[in-house]
């Protein structure tokens, strides 16, 4: 059985979530990629040069933590390396989506505050937690892979300077599909309220409330898995 015969379902949905992010504006033309970890051996990838609204099922292709092609008869995407450090240096990271929502970006090519990074709506604070930016690289290259490594450890978002948005998930492609929702929506917010007067941010008290909301919500800590990153150290670091 190929592959693609053994992982249909995944497929399929790996497909409707690639519609999703066409279909909402996420990204445009040939832009934005994901990947999925189906197994320890076994990537979900996206091609390159294929509009992420016309998928076909024969369309996404299979690599090896390597990123040799185990099975399909497109390219991976070019930025396939990224997404190679990611999966290697996160062993708990299942999916991830590099997509280019309007508002989102706007936080990466802006000189003024990341409000993205502040505390601002409990649901991002929880579930996303802050999103940093990551210095320029050019794209496709390893040099753009390499300026995550500093975030590694404490985030699972991250905004690409001059390019777009990141999300990773320990769950599932559509668990990556939310996350970047929830970031877009938030910078949506942001960029509203600013249109009115100064953001307001929630604060350190209540940024600490919601650490007992994780633990009834049965939430993942923010970040690598077992390095007990609390929302205090994440927003606060140096308080």
């Amino acid at each position: 059985m190929s592959l693609r015969e053994q992982y249909a379902r995944e497929v399929e949905e790996f497909i409707d979530v690639a519609n999703l992010l066409s279909e909402k504006g996420h990204v445009t033309s040939h832009g934005g990629n994901m990947a999925w970890r189906l197994e320890e051996k076994v990537i979900l990838i996206t091609p390159t040069k294929k509009n992420k609204g016309l998928l076909e099922f024969q369309d996404p292709v299979f690599i090896s933590p390597d990123g040799v092609v185990i099975e399909g008869d497109m390219k991976p995407t070019g930025e396939t390396p990224m997404y190679l450090l990611l999966f290697s240096e996160r062993k708990d990271i299942k999916a991830i989506i590099h997509a280019h929502p309007r508002a989102a970006s706007s936080f990466a090519i802006t000189k003024g505050p990341n409000y993205l990074a502040r505390p601002i709506l409990p649901e991002t604070v929880t579930e996303v937690g802050p999103v940093p930016v990551c210095k320029y690289a050019e794209p496709l290259t390893t040099e753009l892979a390499d300026h995550f490594r500093p975030f590694l450890d404490r985030h699972n978002a991250f905004l690409m300077e001059n390019h777009g948005l990141l999300a990773m998930s320990f769950e599932n492609i559509r668990r990556a599909y939310d996350l970047i929702e929830i970031i877009e929506a938030t910078a949506e917010s942001i960029l509203w309220a600013a249109s009115l007067g100064p953001v307001k941010e929630i604060s350190p008290e209540e940024v600490r409330n919601l650490e007992k909301t994780m633990r009834t919500r049965d939430l993942p800590s923010i970040g690598r898995p077992h390095k007990g990153h609390s929302l205090m150290d994440l927003y606060y670091p140096q308080g």
